[in-house]
């Protein structure tokens, strides 16, 4: 791809609209500072300070941000709670003009959160403690399932795309669930022209008429395989062709830093990774990789375009150091420009 198919890709971008459904989280980050720590007069133990706090839509909403900054229009369908993290996750969706009207909000399910306590020490050096996370832990009550379904039909004529986001690793406890998975794959059969996207961490196998992007350890555990350490790429190619063969639509699988292979027309191709320097945070590339992907699909790009084009926007976004980060189309051409133009030759 040169840059002028690329430029030609992008500027496609603000004309897309795309349907996100699946697990809506909140993230939460809690900005502590060691240097103002208390010890507690009822326990004893050492009470963290928190200079700050910040919020934003993760999981499915990490796609979210990730499409809304590449200029490309979104709707979210899922499912929070009717408590003050669906409150900071709507909002935090809607500053981003995502349109949530689809999002049902019911008061026995909790708005899942990943809560991120950021601790700074004394010597100014910021990490990570131990994550708290609130999710529901039973089954999606039947009665939301089928409102599910019935905004999903209704929606998927007005989009160009479907992003599926199952997050959730509990079956049936998130949004995506047996029957919606089911819904998912007589859509795609009903509308071949339409691009459904997926990413499971656990069920990625079980999706049926649909592309599908897993990493390296999601393709193999669809198999039935439990990868331990480093994979073969020849393991890779034989469970990306099964996947496809199986799914009869495009294959792709993550391998970090080396790109993307992708699985179309019974072919395997891969698309190197784009290089980066310096410290890198991984967290949300995949998301990152989807939402380069999709958009690019529903642009007309060929499926190694996009790869590319997922490539590019997750070498921008793992450079963002404790956060989810995202890039914009201008940062995506700017990158091609900078690493893949030198690396052709054109």
């Amino acid at each position: 791809m040169d840059e002028a198919r690329l430029d030609q890709l992008l500027g496609r971008f603000p004309e897309i609209k795309l349907l996100v459904i699946g697990d809506f989280f909140l993230d939460k980050y809690l900005d502590l500072e060691r240097r103002w720590s208390e010890t507690s007069l009822e326990t004893g133990l050492e009470a963290y300070q928190a200079a700050g706090v910040r919020c934003s839509p993760g999981a499915a909403g990490t796609v979210v941000n990730n499409l809304r900054t590449l200029d490309v229009g979104v709707m979210a369908l899922g499912v929070i709670g009717d408590d003050g993290e669906g409150y900071e996750l709507k909002r935090a969706l809607m500053e981003q003009d995502v349109d949530i009207s689809p999002l049902i909000v019911h008061p026995d399910r909790f708005t899942p959160t990943y809560t991120k306590p950021m601790m700074r020490e004394m010597d100014d050096q910021v990490h990570e403690l131990n994550r708290i996370d609130v999710k529901n832990r039973s089954p999606l009550p039947e009665v939301i399932q089928r409102q599910l379904i019935e905004r999903l039909r209704a929606l998927a004529p007005s989009v160009n795309g479907i992003v599926v986001a199952d997050q959730v690793p509990e079956a049936n406890c998130g949004v995506i669930t047996d029957q919606i998975r089911t819904t998912l794959s007589e859509v795609a059969r009903s509308r071949p022209d339409l691009i459904i996207a997926a990413d499971s961490r656990e069920r990625i196998g079980l999706f049926r008429n649909i592309i599908l992007k897993p990493n390296a350890h999601e393709a193999l555990q669809a198999l039935g395989r439990s990868p331990q350490g480093e994979v073969e790429r020849a393991e890779l190619e034989t469970a990306g062709a099964t996947l496809h063969r199986q799914n009869e639509r495009p294959v792709f699988i993550t391998v970090g830093a080396e790109g993307v292979l992708v699985f179309s027309g019974g072919d395997v191709q891969h698309v190197p990774g784009v290089p980066v320097t310096g410290p890198i945070d991984i967290v949300g590339a995949g998301d990152s990789v989807m939402a380069g992907i999709v958009s690019s699909l529903c642009a007309g790009a060929e499926p190694a375009e996009a790869a590319l084009v997922g490539n590019l926007v997750a070498s921008i976004t793992v450079q963002q150091i404790g956060t989810t980060g995202n890039a914009s189309r201008q940062q995506v051409l700017d990158r091609f420009r900078e690493y893949v133009l030198p690396r052709s030759g054109k």
